[in-house]
């Protein structure tokens, strides 16, 4: 593409994350633009696509990745889609945001980091938009200067109001602790060996038969520990916060105390209830950063490794929380394109 022309991108999925990242790109983000949307619900493509100057619908995401006004993708569909909109990607070679998970199981993943190796450079940036959240920067940061000491665990507490009602068990860890499975490879340097899952009884807020919330603990190939407790219904807010211990102290993020009121014989704030508010920030840093890099013909980010270990080690919490006790994760050796 000509570098002084802006980014021409397909969108793939025109659900909630679609739609955000399609108004994202044409109202927020600039050097790029929308000049396809793609969603098996050709209403709802339409719809999205009808917003956008010059943009049109699709069904088939074959058929716009192979148009001409297309430069890059960003895949925003579900899980099990994302393998074939990859591989199609790679047929045209064009640089791709896809939203986590990469893929929605390892072998899957697999296949994906294979056929990117098989092109000789990469061409995945996995949507694990915390590494660009202000705090969660911060904190990477401060780790890396050694001040603090060696970490020696993380405390990871994830919460939402309430899940979807779709959401099972399972879902908790592929859908939920995933997040902080990147995170926590990403803030200590540290690949995942293995998971334990605990279940409290579940919560009577929680929908019948869904184990909500879990206790998540992690152990890396570093000697630290990173545990996450997830609470899908939690139902007072939106929280995400994570506290590093250190041999020389500690640090926190995710207090969201950027306003706090005296009044009235009462102090407080407010808590945010959803991660599209949380992370608008993040995300909107994310896009920018990808589609900078690929207007210089580069990509950057969380890679289709990152994407694979994180489905096999959300693999490894499936059969933790299923079976019980503690499972080992199963990686293969990392690629020479991705170290």
């Amino acid at each position: 593409m000509d570098r002084r022309e802006p980014l021409r991108v397909a969108v793939i999925g025109a659900g909630r994350m679609g739609a955000d990242h399609v108004r994202r790109i044409d109202r927020v983000v600039s050097g790029a633009r929308v000049t396809a949307v793609v969603d098996v619900d050709a209403e709802r493509a339409e719809a999205v696509a009808a917003g956008v100057d010059g943009c049109t619908a699709h069904t088939d995401p074959a058929a716009a990745l192979a148009a001409a006004d297309v430069d890059a993708v960003l895949v925003a569909s579900s899980g099990p889609a994302h393998e074939a909109a990859l591989l199609t990607a790679f047929e045209h070679d064009l640089p791709v945001l896809c939203e986590k998970p990469l893929t929605p199981d390892a072998a899957s993943a697999l296949r994906v980091m294979e056929a990117e190796q098989a092109l000789g450079h990469r061409r995945v940036q996995v949507g694990f938009m915390r590494r660009y959240d202000a705090e969660y920067v911060k904190l990477k940061a401060l780790l890396e200067t050694g001040q603090l000491g060696r970490p020696l665990m993380l405390h990871n507490r994830h919460r939402n109001v309430a899940g979807p009602p779709f959401f099972t068990s399972a879902m908790l860890i592929t859908d939920s602790v995933a997040h902080e499975v990147d995170a926590t490879r990403w803030l200590l340097g540290h690949e995942i060996t293995a998971v334990t899952v605990l279940r409290p009884t579940p919560s009577a807020g929680a929908p019948e038969g869904l184990a909500d919330p879990q206790f998540v603990v992690l152990e890396t190939d570093g000697g630290a520990l990173s545990d996450v407790e997830i609470f899908v219904n939690c139902g007072f807010g939106y929280q995400v916060q994570v506290e590093a211990v250190c041999e020389r102290g500690t640090a926190r993020i995710g207090d969201g105390h950027a306003l706090v009121t005296s009044t009235e014989g009462r102090w407080g704030g407010t808590i945010t209830q959803d991660w599209t508010e949380r992370f608008a920030q993040a995300y909107d840093d994310e896009i920018r950063t990808w589609v900078d890099a690929a207007r210089r013909g580069e990509v950057t980010g969380p890679s289709t490794w990152d994407g694979y270990a994180a489905a096999a080690v959300c693999e490894a919490g499936v059969r933790a929380l299923e079976e019980g006790g503690r499972v080992e994760v199963d990686l293969v050796e990392k690629p020479a394109l991705y170290r």
